[in-house]
C-alpha cells in the first residue's frame, strides 16, 4: 500500500505516546501517576453538561448544524472575545472546529503552499511542527537566545521570503512563560512590516497565576489585531477536553477559507458539544476562577519541591498554563543516563511517574510535567521523582 511521502517526515505525538503507555501500565495493575497530558482533572461544570443534555432531550442536537458552527455559538464566542480583549469580531469571522488542534491544522492548510514556512518558537507545543509538515509547509524553528521567549532579533535570523506565519503561544506550552505587552507589540509590529500572519494560540489565557498579566494580541495596535488569527477553545478553561470544541477568529478571507476546509474535512462539530460550549461562554464564569485558583495552589506547592531536587533547574517560575519545564541535564548526567529520553523511560518504569522528554518540544535537556492533577497526586509524584534521583546519586 502506498503511503503519502510527506508522512515520512511526521512524528507521532510524543505526549499521546506517553499517555498510551501509562494507560497500558495502569491496565496491567501498575501504580502510575500520569503527568504527561495537559488535561484538567476536573469534570465539566454541571451547568455546561446540563445544556448538552437539554439539547439532546429537546432534539436540537439531532441534526447537522452549519459547518462553521451554530450561529448562536459563533455569536457567543465573538461576545466572549470582545469582553476579554475589547476587539470585536463579526460572527462570520469565527469558525468553530473539532478542538483547537484542528483549528491550528486548518489554519496551516488554508495559508500554506508547498515550501511555505511557519516560524515556530522553541520550546513549542509538539504538534505545531508536525501540522505544518502535514499541510505541506516548512517548520522554521526559532530558538530563543535567552529563556523561552523569542525576540525580533531571533525571528530576523530565521525568517525568509517564504515565511507566511508565526505562531505565538502565550501562556506557553510547555514552559508556562507569558509574553509581556511590550514583547508582543515588538513582535506584532515586526510581523505586520513583513506581511507575516500572527497565529495567536491563546488557549491558556484564563490560566494565569500569582498576579501575572496576560495580554492578547488583539489588545495591541489595530494593525496587529487585523493581522492576527486567534485560536481558542473550551478544553482547558472549562475542563472540556472531551467535548472537542475549538475556534479560530480572524480576517474574513481566512475565515471563509477555513469554512471551506471544515465543510469538506469534518462537517460541523458535534451539536451537543456546541450547545455545551454556548453555556460555557455565556454562563457563570465562577468555575473558571475556582479551577484557576486550584492550579495556582498546585503550582505554588510543587514548584519549590521540584527546585530542591538535585540537577533540576528553572530559569523562572511559570506564570501560566499548567506545566513545569525544568532543565534536568544535571540529574541525567549524575545518574549516568545517555539522554533525557532514557531518564524519562527509567523514571516511568521504576517509579510509575510519567513525564514527557523535552526533545518533543525542541529542548532535549528538559522535561515537561503537567500539574493538572490533584494536589495529593502531584506531591506524591514529586516525592517519587526526588527519591529516584537522590537514591541513585
Amino acid at each position: 500500500m502506498h503511503i503519502a511521502k510527506r508522512l515520512a517526515q511526521v512524528n507521532p505525538s510524543a505526549t499521546l505516546a506517553v499517555s498510551q503507555k501509562t494507560a497500558q501500565m495502569k491496565a496491567a495493575g501498575a501504580d502510575v501517576i500520569d503527568l504527561s497530558v495537559g488535561q484538567p482533572d476536573f469534570t465539566t461544570p454541571k451547568d455546561i453538561a446540563d445544556a448538552a443534555i437539554a439539547s439532546i432531550n429537546s432534539g436540537a442536537a439531532s441534526f447537522y448544524t452549519a459547518a462553521a458552527g451554530l450561529p448562536a455559538l459563533r455569536q457567543a464566542i465573538a461576545d466572549h472575545v470582545a469582553t476579554k480583549t475589547g476587539y470585536k469580531y463579526d460572527p462570520k469571522q469565527i469558525v468553530v472546529t473539532d478542538g483547537a488542534k484542528f483549528a491550528l491544522y486548518g489554519i496551516f492548510s488554508a495559508i500554506l503552499d508547498p515550501g511555505d514556512g511557519v516560524l515556530i518558537p522553541i520550546p513549542g507545543w509538539v504538534s505545531y511542527v508536525e501540522q505544518v509538515r502535514l499541510a505541506g509547509g516548512v517548520p522554521q524553528a526559532v530558538k530563543a537566545a535567552n529563556g523561552f521567549k523569542v525576540t525580533v532579533d531571533d525571528l530576523d535570523a530565521v525568517a525568509n521570503a517564504k515565511t507566511r506565519a508565526i505562531v505565538i503561544n502565550s501562556p506557553q506550552n510547555p514552559s508556562g512563560a507569558i509574553y509581556t505587552k511590550q514583547e508582543l507589540t515588538l513582535i506584532g509590529n515586526w510581523a505586520v512590516r513583513h506581511d507575516i500572519l500572527i497565529v495567536a494560540d491563546e488557549i491558556y489565557s484564563d490560566l494565569v497565576y500569582n498576579g501575572a498579566e496576560c495580554t492578547s494580541m488583539l489588545e495591541l495596535d489595530h494593525s496587529i489585531a487585523e493581522n492576527t488569527v486567534l485560536v481558542g477553545g473550551v478544553s482547558k478553561s472549562y475542563a472540556m477536553t472531551g467535548w472537542r470544541i475549538g475556534f479560530i477568529a480572524g480576517p474574513k478571507k481566512l475565515a471563509q477559507a477555513m469554512s471551506t476546509i471544515v465543510s469538506h474535512a469534518t462537517g460541523n462539530p458535534a451539536a451537543a458539544s456546541q450547545y455545551a460550549a454556548i453555556a460555557a461562554y455565556t454562563g457563570d464564569q465562577k468555575s473558571v476562577e475556582s479551577m484557576r485558583q486550584a492550579f495556582e495552589e498546585r503550582l505554588n506547592t510543587i514548584y519549590p519541591l521540584l527546585q530542591a531536587i538535585p540537577g533540576f533547574e528553572f530559569d523562572s517560575k511559570p506564570a501560566g498554563a499548567f506545566y513545569l519545564f525544568p532543565k534536568v541535564s544535571g540529574a541525567v548526567r549524575a545518574l549516568g543516563y545517555d539522554s533525557t529520553d532514557t531518564f524519562v523511560s527509567a523514571l516511568l518504569e521504576d517509579t510509575g511517574v510519567a513525564v514527557v522528554a523535552g526533545r518533543a518540544f525542541g529542548m532535549p535537556d528538559h522535561i515537561r510535567l503537567s500539574y493538572a492533577k490533584s494536589l495529593e497526586d502531584l506531591v506524591e509524584a514529586v516525592a517519587r521523582i526526588n527519591a529516584f534521583v537522590t537514591s541513585s546519586i
